[in-house]
């Protein structure tokens, strides 16, 4: 294959991931925030019961997340993205169904496992089975397309609760994932024998959790429990921290642009640097952020401190994909990644409960909590050495 074939497959692979991570995340995770609350009242229930159900989707996530991962450096990951749309598509169709709190907690726990079959996790191990430790720019170059879920899938979501109704919104999201998502993993990934592969990946894995495994799942539990506290509760702690209602909405706007940038200063010029380099910026800014707002205060910061959040929070989300690539080489890539990132997923299952109560007893005091989270993410990156032999990739 000629190096000009080889870059228009890899862009292919990029787009098809792009595309499909877009879909999976706006039509799961990204749907409570617009329809949790219709849901809520049109079940009789509290919005936090709610809110307790897809938490626990996060909990099963996490749970299959290694089984998920084994799988995926056994065969491939095609197979498992496209069997992620068929059990997503389950959950909708039972949440469109559900009339009840069981039918509700059922239809989550569908979905909890639709995503951990299908969103970034089982993507990046998708992508590191397809190219090995040159895997870092297709990661970012699909956490760039996908970082614009929330953006498309809210206004789409809002839109047709609005004009649809919620249940007819999700058959939607259903039917894109059967028409859309599953055609474009199953046919438009490469097949497994056209995949780079290590001798050594056959076989039952035997991954030792040792200090570097345990810091980096120390450090990943605790930056995400701030991505999460922060992506649902980020405009009350601005009110609390006394930003008028338009102050905070507008700061809040922010995030996604700065997002999408500090994803583009990645695949330009950290991409330089060894993955560890972007993973200790990435945790560095979130209390950066938080001191420009204690000292500048809310309508001076404001904008500052959801700017620098938004940018440490986008490249994190690469980080989470290209460290352990870094650190651990592309051998049982899968199996680590679900390993590291179940902690995580329990930790953001946690964050909106914590973070709703910590506002309540100490209003933008709980941002006092987020920066000493994100200090303790930062102390185990720097324990962790950067080899002098070791590349951006770690090679």
């Amino acid at each position: 294959m000629t190096l000009e074939a080889e870059k228009a497959s890899k862009l292919s692979v990029i787009v098809v991931l792009g595309a499909t991570q877009t879909l999976a995340w706006a039509s799961s995770y990204y749907l409570p925030a617009i329809l949790a609350d219709r849901i809520a009242a049109d079940l009789g229930m509290s919005s936090s019961w709610f809110f307790a159900a897809f938490s626990t989707s996060l909990v099963v996530s996490a749970l299959v997340g290694p089984r998920v991962g084994r799988t995926v450096d056994a065969m491939g990951g095609r197979e498992v993205l496209a069997a992620s749309n068929i059990v997503i598509t389950i959950g909708l169709v039972a949440l469109a169904y559900a009339h009840s709190q069981t039918g509700l907690w059922f239809a989550w726990l569908i979905l909890g496992l639709g995503m951990g079959l299908g969103l970034y996790d089982t993507a990046f191990a998708t992508l590191g089975r397809i190219y090995g430790s040159e895997a870092r720019s297709a990661i970012t170059g699909i956490t760039l397309i996908a970082g614009f879920a929330s953006t498309i899938g809210w206004p789409l979501t809002a839109w047709g609760a609005s004009e649809l109704g919620w249940r007819e919104t999700c058959i939607a999201w259903a039917v894109a994932h059967i028409l859309i998502g599953l055609p474009l993993n199953r046919f438009m990934l490469p097949k497994p024998a056209d995949l780079v592969v290590s001798p050594k990946a056959n076989g039952k894995p035997h991954i030792r959790l040792d200090r570097t495994m345990i810091l980096l799942g120390l450090a990943f539990a605790c930056s995400w429990m701030v991505v999460a506290a922060m992506a649902v509760h980020l405009p009350r702690l601005l009110e609390a921290a006394g930003a008028t209602t338009v102050q905070a909405v507008a700061a809040g706007a922010l995030i996604g642009p700065a997002q999408v940038a500090a994803r583009l200063a990645e695949a330009g010029v950290l991409k330089r640097f060894h993955p560890l380099v972007s993973a200790r910026l990435s945790v560095v800014l979130h209390p950066l952020g938080a001191s420009l707002l204690a000292f500048a205060g809310p309508s001076a910061a404001a904008g500052a401190f959801a700017v620098l959040h938004g940018a440490g929070s986008g490249i994190l989300t690469i980080a989470r994909g290209t460290v352990p690539l870094a650190v651990f080489g592309s051998e049982n890539y899968g199996y680590r990644l679900g390993l590291l990132g179940a902690p995580a997923r329990v930790s953001m299952a946690a964050a909106p409960l914590t973070f709703a109560l910590l506002i309540d007893w100490y209003g933008a005091g709980a941002l006092i909590v987020s920066s000493l989270l994100s200090i303790v993410a930062l102390a185990g990156l720097c324990a962790l050495p950067i080899s002098p032999r070791s590349g951006p990739m770690g090679k």
